[in-house]
């Protein structure tokens, strides 16, 4: 099926959003400027490599069935998107040079385009596209043609993207991400296989969550096919607005950002935490200077528990922190084998906290809140949905401190 929806033209989604949008074939081919049989045949190939018929022809006209309107919400979602980033990237005419220059493109021109940002040279892209060089150059130029914009420039590297090219190409991966999905939701809908969902897991948090539900998700959803990255909060966030997973679940970023949307599940205090059998756990009163004297085990620079831990010494450079860590696999060892001190979340300590204790210390602020954190204005597939839906249930039956998060809408 990959082979089927990189074979689908930019021309064809373009002739079905016309289709769907006017309800006529006729109206679609005087407003695209084709012949009526040459939109017929366009909207027929589409629909072989959909494997999906989409169209019902009827004496009054050309109608969307339960597929095409299914596939239509992902294309005129393409559609806007692919011309808002045309937009952002200042080609002239504002929207409506948009419009215009977004009719040109071929979607050989925009994939050259996305594996050059990806790969970061013309050479590593025509490798991985498996085309050749000169094949590569030949899309890329078009595309600088097209847009009337320089995209790369050379170096004494070799040619690469420039800064505005970098920002075009991530966003166009993103409005091409809606055909993709598009063709899952239809084969979803006819019980085939769909591809992976790409889920990231903050550090600790997620991936404690994650794993405590995954097994009930599988279950509810046997053909579905889940791939779970983890990395640090910064590069998780990286990785969610350039596309590289679909939603991220753990502790909130930091950063407020207008491009995020957040699902917020649960409030997760942190408590400090060690190993049984601390001497801190001996004392009736533990205090700021009792906690100092000791090494820390802190979450790399960005993440909320690095900014838990610095408010709580105030930045106190006195405060040994040698090692910075997210991952569960290294903090687990060096706590249990020495007298270091951690920040953990109660969740996480309530999943994954065998042979450790929290040390009585009184509340600590700011409270970390967990949560599902998308791209501004995702629209999930309906096993998106119900993914976020199975987390959103496990949370409330496994967490008391639980929030109310905004519905989250079906595709």
């Amino acid at each position: 099926m990959s082979q089927d929806i990189e074979a689908i033209s930019f021309r064809q989604l373009r002739l079905f959003e016309s289709v769907g949008r006017l309800k006529s074939v006729r109206r679609a081919s005087e407003d695209c400027n084709l012949s009526q049989p040459a939109v017929t045949q366009s909207l027929s190939k589409l629909e072989q490599l959909v494997d999906a018929r989409l169209v019902e022809r009827r004496a009054s006209g050309s109608y969307l069935n339960d597929n095409g309107e299914l596939f239509y919400r992902r294309v005129s979602r393409f559609i806007t998107q692919f011309e808002q980033a045309l937009a952002l990237f200042g080609v002239e005419g504002g929207m409506v040079g948009a419009k215009t220059v977004a009719a040109r493109l071929l979607r050989s021109q925009v994939r050259a385009l996305i594996a050059i940002v990806e790969q970061g040279s013309f050479p590593l892209a025509a490798q991985a596209l498996g085309l050749s060089p000169a094949t590569l150059q030949r899309a890329a130029r078009d595309l600088e043609s097209n847009v009337r914009k320089p995209l790369f420039y050379r170096t004494a590297a070799g040619t690469i993207p420039t800064p505005d090219g970098i920002q075009l190409g991530r966003r166009l991966k993103l409005c091409i991400q809606e055909i993709d999905w598009g063709v899952q939701e239809l084969a979803e809908a006819h019980g085939g296989t769909t591809a992976p969902l790409i889920v990231g897991a903050m550090p600790l948090g997620g991936s404690v969550l994650l794993a405590s539900m995954l097994e009930d998700f599988i279950r509810a959803a046997p053909q579905a096919q889940v791939v779970v990255r983890n990395e640090s909060a910064v590069e998780m966030v990286k990785s969610l607005r350039a596309g590289d997973v679909d939603f991220v679940v753990g502790l909130l970023p930091q950063e407020n950002a207008d491009d995020l949307d957040t699902l917020p599940l649960a409030r997760t205090p942190y408590s400090i935490v060690a190993r049984e059998g601390h001497p801190l756990l001996r004392q009736s009163t533990v205090t700021r200077d009792d906690l100092a004297r000791f090494d820390w085990l802190v979450g790399a620079p960005g993440s909320s528990r690095r900014a838990c831990f610095d408010r709580l010494f105030d930045g106190d450079p006195g405060v040994r922190s040698p090692i910075s860590t997210s991952a569960l696999a290294v903090i687990r060892p060096l706590l249990l084998g020495s007298d270091r001190l951690t920040l953990m979340t109660s969740y996480e300590l309530q999943h994954e906290g065998q042979g450790m204790a929290a040390i009585d210390f009184g509340p600590i602020s700011p409270v970390p809140v967990i949560a599902v954190t998308t791209r501004a204005n995702w629209l999930p597939t309906r096993l998106h949905a119900r993914f976020v839906q199975m987390i959103r249930d496990h949370v409330a039956a496994t967490i008391p401190t639980r929030m109310e998060p905004a519905a989250l809408e079906l595709a």
